[in-house]
């Protein structure tokens, strides 16, 4: 695995991938960016270096959608709520229950939930566009501070999540 950083708004980023794909975005734990796994090389080249033009541009305010190979790891139905996350238009913001409903399946608002938690290329894979069904904002793994600048960059709505 190859693996680059780049200064954002809320902190280092950790993006790691190979010569075809990205596999992790990792935000920053307590303002310092996270370290690689033992063997990783430091890289700048193929899918890393697009990821961080492209992250730029959308810290800018110049990106609204991503295209990036991803090759996300998880089971069918974490990738199903992932790949349901990337229809989920720049500067709008949906609730748990809406995304379950999304996924075909009502009632597991709190399955999707735990699947955006596990989503390890966030930013490129909007879980932070997924708020909690009274508008507020639920949970991050990136911290609640970091999901608030990411929806303020994208000017998202918090009251008015479908439930």
């Amino acid at each position: 695995m190859k693996y680059c950083y780049t200064e954002t708004p809320i902190g280092p980023l950790l993006i790691a991938g190979d010569d075809e794909c990205i596999h992790l975005i990792a935000f920053p734990k307590n303002g310092k960016p996270q370290k690689p796994e033992a063997g990783w090389t430091e890289s700048m080249s193929g899918p890393l270096a697009e990821s961080v033009r492209q992250l730029r541009e959308y810290f800018a305010g110049r990106r609204k959608d991503f295209d990036l190979p991803l090759a996300p790891e998880g089971t069918d139905f974490q990738r199903k709520v992932w790949r349901t996350l990337q229809e989920i238009p720049y500067g709008e913001t949906i609730s748990y229950g809406e995304l379950a409903k999304r996924v075909g399946n009502p009632r597991a608002s709190r399955a999707v939930g735990s699947a955006n938690g596990k989503n390890r290329i966030p930013i490129v894979i909007p879980c932070h566009r997924v708020i909690a069904g009274d508008g507020g904002l639920g949970g991050f793994g990136g911290g609640l501070t970091t999901k608030e600048k990411l929806l303020a960059i994208e000017k998202a709505p918090l009251a008015k999540a479908a439930s």
